[in-house]
């Protein structure tokens, strides 16, 4: 059984397509119409509590821009992440590994001030690791995460 569905999250349209497994965990696509892929891969995956994002860019979702900086890069990226967590049930608190890739990997003042920002608490921030960015164009930084939604506190 498959479903799909479009609901409305923070005034952006979330699609959401979901197909039954044998277990009682449904395995759920994430898209956030700002933010899709040109190709048709969603943004995340849900199955259970577990999310897991695909790339997600530095893309600035309101204009479809790329800024030419890193630090405003950066700050769509945690933005971006932010959004597609959000869209598949979770919170950035949920956020337990997230991957960095960097077009330079000694430049890291920009990316550690919003990861500052979105987690302050330095015993409860999420596992961090970074990977040089391979892609051509205009991105210097993107990202991937894992998250496990919890209870609520």
């Amino acid at each position: 059984m498959t479903q799909s569905t479009v609901v409305n999250t923070s005034d952006m349209a979330v699609q959401h397509s979901s197909r039954a497994s044998k277990t009682t965990n449904r395995k759920m696509s994430v898209t956030v119409e700002s933010l899709a892929h040109k190709y048709p891969v969603p943004n995340a995956c849900r199955i259970g509590n577990l999310i897991v994002s695909g790339a997600i860019h530095g893309v600035d979702p309101a204009t479809h821009t790329m800024p030419k900086d890193l630090s405003a890069q950066c700050a769509h990226v945690f933005a971006n992440m932010k959004t597609i967590v959000e869209a598949a049930g979770g919170s950035t608190k949920d956020i337990i590994k997230m991957t960095v890739y960097l077009r330079d990997r000694e430049n890291r003042e920009p990316l550690n001030a919003e990861w500052v920002r979105m987690f302050p608490d330095p015993e409860t921030r999420p596992a961090r690791h970074s990977q040089p960015l391979l892609v051509e164009g205009p991105s210097l930084v993107q990202c991937d995460f894992m998250a496990v939604i919890g209870e609520p506190d």
